[in-house]
């Protein structure tokens, strides 16, 4: 196939649109800025770098990102595939080595014979797009200002903002192991986070620490496009003194076995790389000033030593109003047949999320082209996924994969209705069956 395809960014979205589409036999130009420009995020030029967590969440069947990542599986995923590669163990959920993850991702990409790649900003598309060659814009939520003002000039009206947080690295050798033990909740799983225990004095002490702490200050309009999914600690603090006990610090399933007792609160940490020199704070996102971070952190039992590696930062994620703006038949934009978004930027949230959205969005593209169907059944995770940017709605905001998404009553074999767990994994099955039926159509 003869087609040339120019793909923009090579995050998650980017680089799976590239391999799908490469392994169809269209030739890709597959720009990505960093090293030549970077973001506020990102620390090398390596392509799918994890600027957040280095866990893709749960594997389970029982939980919707799961599910996507065996849909994803199905369809020869290269960032899933990549990401067992380079695991790191994280209990129930997958977590990677981040750097050999992102390493490996770019090698396969750079090898692939059907791929050049280009080291360079692109500003805009019209010369693309005036030349009646396709273009998918996967820049995800960093997209550079000045592509940023061509897109709007494009779409016709402004993009939407949210804006999250990272959660910091710390130095593994400076943790005080004697003050922390290894284990997951209900032990499920092998012992791979780190725990931090507070007694209520302790954790108590903690929350009004972060609650009178010196803050990055951030407009009025930039607060009100926090996504829910992402609350700073600080946020979450100010919601009352025992929101984080309930939350990202919540010690349910855990045992303390200096005291053989459940704690009053915990701060996990997740491991960054196979040899356990980095951990991640577990749902720590934050936007504390930097010196805040170092003098708070160090009230985490354990850590009254550490060193930090990376500091939490908040920086802008940008989306559009994709429903308004595609066209729910071809997956273009309304606007321009040869125009395609993917990723974050059309208003899913998450790693895997984008990743499956870069799948969608260059099967769609190939799907147009072969008299094939050109959306994914919407019975699975990520044909619901994509169901969901589609539908118009006033109030759009980012999505991530959830059950809410795949909403219907399932049975067993007696007629009765299931509920919780177990209809979450039938749920789950029926996708996967689905999912394995159109493969074979495609």
């Amino acid at each position: 196939m003869n087609t040339k395809i120019n793909i923009i960014g090579a995050g998650f979205a980017g680089v799976e649109a590239s391999f799908f589409l490469a392994n169809k036999g269209f030739k890709i130009n597959l720009y990505e800025m960093r090293s030549k420009k970077t973001t506020p995020a990102h620390k090398t030029n390596l392509f799918a770098e994890l600027v957040c967590s280095n866990s893709f969440k749960s594997t389970a069947l029982d939980n919707a990102h799961g599910l996507l990542k065996k849909e994803m599986e199905i369809f020869d995923s290269l960032i899933i595939k990549t990401a067992y590669e380079n695991f790191v163990p994280a209990g129930g959920a997958l977590a990677v080595d981040r750097e050999k993850f992102s390493s490996s991702i770019t090698k396969k990409i750079k090898d692939h014979p059907n791929i050049t790649t280009f080291n360079e900003e692109i500003v805009s598309v019209d010369k693309w797009l005036d030349n009646n060659e396709v273009v998918i814009i996967a820049t995800g939520p960093l997209t550079s200002s000045r592509l940023e003002k061509s897109i709007i000039k494009i779409i016709g009206q402004k993009s939407l903002y949210f804006f999250d947080a990272a959660s910091p690295i710390i130095d593994g050798k400076t943790i005080d192991y004697n003050k922390v033990f290894f284990q997951s909740r209900y032990d499920k799983g092998e012992a791979d986070y780190l725990n931090a225990p507070f007694n209520k004095e302790k954790y108590i002490h903690f929350v009004e620490e972060i609650i009178k702490s010196e803050k990055i200050k951030l407009h009025d309009f930039e607060n009100k496009k926090i996504f829910e999914g992402c609350v700073p600690i600080e946020v979450l603090a100010q919601r009352g003194i025992d929101t984080l006990a309930f939350g990202p610090m919540k010690p349910v399933g855990l045992i303390d076995p200096n005291t053989n007792k459940r704690p009053y609160a915990v701060v996990q940490m997740r491991m960054e790389n196979i040899n356990k020199s980095m951990f991640n704070l577990v749902g720590f996102q934050t936007r504390l000033k930097w010196n805040e971070q170092k003098r708070i952190f160090q009230l985490i039992p354990g850590l009254e030593n550490a060193e930090i590696l990376r500091y939490g930062v908040m920086h802008k994620n940008t989306f559009i109003n994709f429903p308004q703006l595609v066209n729910s038949i071809t997956y273009s934009l309304k606007s321009n047949p040869n125009l395609y978004f993917a990723g974050q930027i059309t208003g899913i949230e998450g790693y895997i999320e984008s990743a499956a959205s870069g799948i969608y969005t260059g099967y769609a593209l190939w799907a147009l082209l072969n008299n094939k169907p050109l959306l994914f059944p919407d019975d699975t995770m990520i044909g619901a996924l994509q169901k969901y940017t589609l539908l118009d709605n006033k109030n759009y905001q980012p999505m991530a994969s959830n059950f809410g998404l795949l909403n219907k009553d399932v049975f067993n074999e007696k007629g009765k209705r299931l509920k919780g767990r177990d209809k979450k994994k039938k749920i789950s099955e029926q996708a996967l069956e689905r999912m394995e039926e159109f493969i074979v159509r495609v």
